[in-house]
């Protein structure tokens, strides 16, 4: 399994990056390949300018395309998600999520901001024909605590749950992923197969 880990942050400290980065450690202990990539590693002339021909964009799309599933995370600004999360989801193809999973995190300043994933980071990955877009995480910003030197973030025991019970339900919806039939494949299987009318 493979899957495209997205952070919409363009801070490098960033709460929303702590929760990717929980999650790309739960889900490699699974045995799933996650790649990650981070709004602010793309050149901003690249997104702005929405040059689909840059090596790194196509790169991007390319790994989109192979993933059975992503992970987004964002923080929460004037009660929407990071706009550069939206001029780099904007490069993506109209299908681009077709037959993948999604789970959209997001992290806000309260929780006056919780709804912003429903009403509008998921209408961006429905209309990017995401096949199944998970609940979803909110988290506000007192349930994160940054470490101090190198020690590792911490997170509120309820937040911890919430995480560990959506990556499960991640997990588990990629593994019940119809898998796909090369055509070849597919034309011998139907050549094949016993026909009766």
């Amino acid at each position: 399994m493979l899957v495209v880990s997205l952070g919409g942050s363009p801070s490098l400290r960033s709460r929303s990056g702590v929760l990717l980065e929980r999650s790309r450690q739960w889900l490699q202990g699974q045995g799933v390949e996650v790649v990650t990539f981070q709004v602010r590693d793309f050149p901003a002339e690249d997104l702005l300018h929405a040059r689909f021909d840059s090596p790194r964009v196509q790169h991007f799309l390319q790994l989109v395309e192979q993933a059975d599933g992503l992970v987004v995370a964002t923080p929460v600004y004037k009660a929407s998600f990071a706009g550069a999360l939206k001029t780099l989801l904007d490069l993506l193809p109209e299908r681009a999520l077709s037959h993948k999973v999604v789970l959209p995190i997001a992290t806000g300043g309260s929780i006056a901001h919780m709804l912003a994933v429903d009403y509008a980071l998921k209408p961006v990955l429905s209309a990017l024909k995401a096949e199944e877009t998970l609940q979803g995480i909110f988290a506000d910003d007192s349930q994160i605590a940054y470490g101090e030197g190198s020690a590792a973030a911490q997170l509120a025991p309820a937040l911890e749950q919430r995480l560990s019970e959506s990556l499960e339900l991640f997990h588990s919806a990629l593994a019940r992923r119809p898998k796909p039939v090369a055509p070849g494949v597919l034309s011998e299987r139907l050549l094949s197969a016993r026909w009766s009318i």
